[in-house]
């Protein structure tokens, strides 16, 4: 099992981040993202259910937020494969 990382860490004002979470809100509708920078890509197929995660935090003048999405990539067949199985 071969394992694939991405990072990106950057400063970046509301607005451009708020279009990154737009695309990436894209990518989850049409079941692709591709993630890209420096000649580092990711593609991840999200499907089915998948975790999600909200933490937000305020100490003082600092905030946090943070979003994690995960899940596990299905391999199995799909509806209307051999193999499914389908009840009437």
């Amino acid at each position: 099992m071969s394992e694939e990382k991405f990072l990106f860490d950057s400063l970046q004002d509301c607005e451009s981040i708020g279009d990154f979470l737009g695309s990436l809100t894209e990518g989850f509708r049409k079941g692709d993202i591709a993630l890209a920078t420096n000649g580092d890509e990711i593609v991840l197929r999200p499907e089915g259910l998948l975790n999600f995660t909200v933490k937000a935090k305020k100490k003082g003048n600092e905030n946090k937020l943070s979003i994690k999405i995960n899940w596990k990539q299905t391999t199995g067949p799909k509806e209307g494969e051999p193999g499914a199985l389908k009840v009437r």
